[in-house]
């Protein structure tokens, strides 16, 4: 689709809320595209007093950047919510073959599909908004309609490319210790969801037994699946930044989802 303002191919345009418009990242923002809609509704950004630091250092000195408060669009929820709908569909058609599924209903089935997937994808996306508004960027999750397609489609052969859309980042350019950063806080959220999940699956029974070892295992896959170093995944700008950080992290995940996968 091409962006209304400047006619650039955009694969993911961004959709204004005020005129309805679809653009580019680069002119997404109402002053950017020279906006004809209402802006009276435009929420107002609240940023801290400059003297709020945030100590990091650059070349050769220390800078001080305004937290600014997280807001999320229409446009981003949606995306959101559409994207983990899909998502939690796909991880069902694909577990619904297996014995994790054998004893429980359909409504079960998706309810703990959806829950598990649901909170383990919004919080890997909302980290990696999270982390990169900290360091002052402008960061939004957007659907990758395509992405959905090949989710749903491979889960009906057992196994899912999970890659329903991503976190857009915009502002100057990133350093690389700030992009492996925000790149790591997905994969990392998925393992302390993972293991929120686990003493379920280590002590509960019946449905909760099966939400703990669901809710494990797909979080632990979503963790080792992000963290493989291929563009444009999170391993990839990890793997760029610190081969250290990768290996620490990747290593582990690797070993507790090949022991997931044969039961050894």
């Amino acid at each position: 689709m091409k962006c209304q303002f400047c006619g650039k191919e955009e694969s993911l345009p961004f959709a204004c809320n005020y005129c309805g418009g679809t653009f580019c990242s680069e002119h997404r923002l109402p002053e950017a595209h020279q906006c004809t809609g209402d802006l009276s509704r435009r929420p107002v950004i609240v940023t801290e007093p400059p003297s709020t630091f945030s100590w990091q250092k650059t070349t050769g000195s220390y800078t001080a950047q305004a937290k600014r408060a997280a807001i999320f669009s229409r446009i981003e929820v949606r995306d959101i919510v559409i994207a983990w709908a899909a998502l939690g569909f796909a991880f069902y058609f694909a577990y619904q073959r297996t014995a994790y599924f054998s004893d429980v209903g359909v409504p079960t089935g998706l309810a703990i599909s959806l829950a598990t997937v649901g909170s383990g994808f919004v919080l890997h996306e909302l980290s990696h908004k999270f982390v990169a508004e900290k360091y002052g960027y402008w960061a939004e999750f957007r659907m990758w309609p395509m992405g959905i397609v090949i989710a749903l489609a491979t889960s009906l052969v057992g196994f899912i490319f999970a890659a329903p859309g991503a976190t857009y980042i915009s502002g100057l350019s990133a350093s690389e210790s700030q992009n492996g950063k925000i790149s790591l806080a997905g994969p990392l959220t998925n393992v302390t969801v993972a293991f929120i999940f686990l003493p379920f699956a280590l002590f509960a029974a019946g449905s909760l037994y099966l939400l703990g070892l669901v809710g494990f295992s797909v979080n632990m896959f979503l963790a080792v699946f992000n963290m493989l170093p291929i563009m444009p995944l999170d391993g990839a700008k990890v793997f760029s930044w610190s081969k250290l950080f990768w290996v620490a992290v990747f290593a582990p995940l690797a070993l507790i989802n090949f022991f997931l996968l044969f039961g050894l």
